[in-house]
């Protein structure tokens, strides 16, 4: 399967030398489950917005420093992107900022969380079992490092999995849009060195919390089996 990462941030050059950039993060875990995919990056923080859907099988779109509510015209223009996605039924999935850009493009809404940053682990309960959770279980573990959410769904979309803190943290809009709060591709250790040089944003004590979270497991090989899962289904869905 040939997978389309739109990059929506650079790794902080000071972390990029030990942890690479956030193509390599993805690529990394995503072949390390399935040997056989390809990837292809289109830079979309640079103003690199594809011009043809059909140049890959699905899309996949990075986190991001930036807010989707930034007025930046490479998002808003990205925004445009997804909406033509969504009318052509081409498999998308968003990881956090992605997860955001959906439901903003798609007219749900986004805000700066009063309840401030998460960080660390985040543990959260799947509330319905989809056909593509495969294997199964109940709960979903991911590292997280955002300050924006979801507070209203756009239309067509249900909630998979929830937190306390996030109560949209994993949506499904149709059948070929996937958006998830957590990343995957976050390595515990880059967790923690983001963490470190964002504490001056994060505060010191949520930080303190998001350093003692990482000690538990963490499910990123699982939520890439459901994505690469989803993502087949739903090319499958086209055909």
């Amino acid at each position: 399967m040939r997978i389309g990462l739109l990059q929506c941030d650079d790794v902080a050059p000071e972390l990029r030398d030990d942890h690479g950039n956030y193509p390599d993060m993805f690529e990394r875990l995503f072949t390390s489950v399935d040997p056989t995919l390809t990837f292809r990056v289109w830079r979309c923080l640079d103003g690199e917005i594809p011009d043809d859907i059909e140049a890959v099988d699905a899309w996949l779109t990075t986190g991001s420093k930036f807010g989707v509510n930034d007025g930046d015209v490479w998002i808003d223009t990205l925004c445009g992107f997804v909406r033509q996605l969504w009318q052509a039924g081409k498999p998308l999935v968003g990881i956090c900022f992605g997860h955001q850009l959906i439901a903003k493009a798609l007219g749900g809404d986004v805000i700066q969380s009063p309840k401030g940053w998460g960080v660390g682990m985040s543990f959260n309960r799947v509330l319905e079992r989809a056909d593509w959770m495969d294997p199964w279980q109940e709960g979903l573990d991911l590292v997280v490092s955002h300050q924006d959410q979801i507070i209203t769904l756009p239309p067509h979309a249900k909630v998979l999995a929830e937190s306390d803190f996030c109560p949209f943290y994993v949506m499904q809009v149709g059948e070929h849009f996937l958006g998830v709060q957590g990343h995957p591709e976050f390595a515990k250790p880059y967790s923690a060195d983001l963490m470190a040089l964002r504490k001056h944003l994060v505060g010191a004590n949520r930080v303190r919390e998001g350093l003692a979270s990482l000690h538990a497991p963490v499910d990123d090989q699982l939520m890439v089996r459901w994505i690469l899962n989803f993502m087949r289904q739903a090319v499958q869905g086209r055909e």
